[in-house]
């Protein structure tokens, strides 16, 4: 299923980039078709907003098909009952955003589109985390899959535990300035949408400053395993590298993600005049709806959930070596470099 979300952001930013939430009028249907019984030859070769509009309608029914049988699964062979009312909440999760993308048509509503644009990542996260915690690593850390952790006092450096949760609120704040900019009202003022900007700019910056802390802390220094053989610290925090590894991934989609803001800016208003150096630059135009623009916008709008989802799997990550370390004590040591 969390193979089948991030495609469903990438056709719900297209959506939004070539301004076709309105190409189909209608709801729950299309055009007074089933959605799954609309002629495909209509869908496939006609208007390409029409394309996008039905397609991001059908991948989330699909979505919604494997989030039932998730539930399904869940609750025929999960014994933990809080992970079976996980599944039943990403249900919901599903539901409600489906209930949002049609008011938002029914009602043609620019302030739901934004709305819809904010909650599809956090349903992101709440897919991932479903994975996370049913998957092959959740139960190989109650096996002893991976190294403990020590806690004493003076000895060991705590996992940074509230640095990520740091971390994932500033990525989904991010988010939200995003989407307050990328469906900004016809009533708004320019000194507003300057302030966003800059906030949105800033909060870039810090997030990545964050993220690549967070990374250095989890993967430099080194410690010592219980038969006193040094151990890197990517080592003793996990033996196959399951938390540096995305803790370094995280950093290289930050960054990008500021590469694409800045070619979003350009797809959207132009070189800044400070960063003209030449004839070729002062003289860029931008094209309404032009493929490679609209795609680098797209991606920028995707990638932030990305950013999120990860952001979150670290999370759950630290806190479920955290528990397994209060509840099993530490065998591995960190030393201060």
């Amino acid at each position: 299923m969390v193979c089948l979300v991030w495609p469903l952001i990438w056709v719900g930013g297209l959506v939004t980039t070539y301004d076709a939430g309105m190409a189909v009028p209608d709801w729950p249907g299309t055009y007074g078709y089933n959605l799954f019984l609309y002629p495909y030859q209509t869908w496939m070769f006609g208007p390409f907003n029409l394309f996008i509009e039905h397609g991001h309608r059908l991948l989330g029914a699909i979505v919604g098909i494997f989030a039932i049988g998730a539930v399904a699964l869940a609750w025929m062979h999960e014994p933990r009952r809080w992970v079976r009312w996980l599944s039943v909440i990403v249900l919901v999760a599903v539901i409600g955003q489906g209930l949002l993308g049609g008011m938002r048509v029914v009602l043609g509503d620019r302030t739901l589109a934004m709305v819809h644009g904010c909650t599809g990542p956090l349903f992101f996260v709440l897919c991932v985390s479903l994975a996370a915690v049913t998957g092959r690593w959740w139960w190989s850390v109650e096996k002893g899959g991976g190294d403990r952790i020590a806690s004493s006092p003076g000895t060991a450096e705590p996992l940074p535990w509230r640095r990520s949760l740091a971390v994932l609120c500033i990525a989904y704040l991010q988010l939200v300035v995003g989407a307050q900019l990328r469906h900004a009202q016809p009533a708004g003022s320019p000194t507003g949408f300057s302030h966003l900007v800059t906030t949105h700019v800033a909060g870039a910056f810090v997030l990545l400053g964050l993220v690549f802390w967070t990374a250095w802390r989890m993967g430099c220094g080194s410690g010592s395993d219980p038969e006193g053989k040094p151990v890197s610290r990517a080592k003793a925090r996990c033996g196959d590298l399951t938390l540096s590894r995305p803790a370094w991934l995280l950093v290289g989609l930050v960054s990008l993600q500021i590469v694409l803001g800045l070619g979003t800016w350009i797809a959207n208003y132009g070189i800044p005049v400070f960063a003209q150096v030449g004839p070729t630059t002062a003289s860029y135009l931008v094209k309404s709806k032009a493929v490679t623009e609209s795609l680098i916008t797209t991606a920028h709008m995707a990638m932030g959930s990305l950013i999120l989802a990860m952001s979150a799997l670290i999370a759950l990550r630290l806190a479920r070596h955290l528990q397994h370390t209060s509840h099993c004590g530490g065998s591995v040591r960190i030393h201060e470099s």
